[in-house]
């Protein structure tokens, strides 16, 4: 391999490992080769940049050997129009060359990027979705931990009796809805599960792509909770539901929240923001949802950071810049843009 190394995929191909990436920043998203490499070479925008930077999981593997793939988890800086900082990727790729040379996948590589600056380690939920994502991909069974979480859902232990259950085998089974019975236990049981429970399963499940059945129920959960202005149940549901085959559902809920008693509780908003971002491509949801946060008074900062937040992801960005131009805003709305630039 020459140390003229142009991208990571150049890197990867020339070590003659097989490869995939994902962004594992917003939700664990598969990036195809093509639009990594558009990525790459800065022709294309990040998709789903997060905090100023491109979170990525590359897993690769020799496909000569048995051993276990590989994984690294790496963070890129992005320019304000969201495209890589191509001199932070080159930097990467040239502490991988002297540090591994041509053999990415040898004994001698284990450990060698630990201290890289680009290298991070993602928070336990994210690790342990994606951990049971390449598990399924790559066909192997899932972890210790899953056998018991099945029988925890199947109602069979009580669902009070949550402190037993492992995040990771939470993870695996919201992973493998289409195995078993997962789907049908699971339905039965979303009413009755605690919070302690509800919220690492809803963390999972928005990174499935949940089946429309699913998500009609998590509609009901979702709408009960607006009536009863509980906004854990809501935000739980939202999590669950924002990366459903029904958006058009996910839509309806994130409609009915935006004209509710919690249109402005602030973890709600920063849910949509965070997690239904995709939701919002649409002007006019867009225009109320902003008008919501500048109608929150308790945090100072939630109307900026959620716009900094917003504007950095492409399909989101001319819609909220055309926003700033648009004449029928409330005057509250109008005053907190006027504070971002002032």
């Amino acid at each position: 391999m020459t140390e003229q190394i142009a991208t990571l995929g150049q890197l990867l191909d020339g070590a003659g490992t097989q490869w995939r990436a994902f962004d594992i920043g917003r939700r664990i998203t598969k990036i195809d080769k093509k639009q990594f490499n558009a990525i790459e070479q800065a022709q294309s925008p990040y998709p789903y940049p997060l905090a100023g930077h491109a979170w990525i999981a590359i897993q690769f593997w020799d496909s000569s050997a048995s051993k276990e793939p590989y994984v690294w988890f790496l963070k890129f800086p992005v320019d304000e129009q969201s495209k890589l900082v191509c001199a932070s990727r080159d930097h990467f790729a040239n502490m991988v060359i002297e540090a591994l040379g041509n053999d990415l996948t040898g004994e001698q590589a284990d450990g060698k990027l630990d201290n890289n600056p680009y290298v991070f380690t993602p928070n336990a939920n994210k690790l342990a979705a994606f951990n049971a994502l390449l598990k399924v991909l790559l066909k192997q069974p899932a972890s210790q931990y899953y056998e018991y979480t099945q029988l925890y859902f199947s109602s069979k232990l009580g669902f009070n009796s949550w402190q037993s259950l492992a995040i990771q085998g939470i993870a695996d089974y919201a992973l493998r809805l289409d195995n078993d019975t997962n789907l049908v236990n699971l339905k039965n049981a979303w009413g009755q599960l605690p919070a302690e429970v509800l919220q690492p399963l809803s963390a999972m499940l928005e990174h499935v792509n949940i089946p429309i059945s699913l998500t009609e129920q998590f509609s009901k959960h979702a709408k009960n909770a607006i009536d009863e202005h509980d906004s854990l149940a809501l935000v739980c549901a939202l999590r669950a539901m924002s990366n459903s085959q029904a958006q058009g559902l996910t839509a309806q809920i994130v409609d009915a929240v935006l004209a509710s008693t919690l249109a402005t509780d602030s973890d709600v908003l920063l849910t949509i923001a965070g997690r239904c971002y995709s939701l919002l491509e649409e002007p006019e949801r867009l225009h109320i949802f902003m008008d919501n946060c500048a109608h929150h008074q308790e945090i100072e900062t939630l109307f900026p950071s959620i716009f900094a937040d917003l504007v950095a992801i492409p399909a989101v960005r001319p819609h909220l810049l055309g926003l700033l131009r648009k004449e029928n805003r409330s005057e509250t709305l109008a005053r907190a843009i006027g504070r971002l630039f002032s």
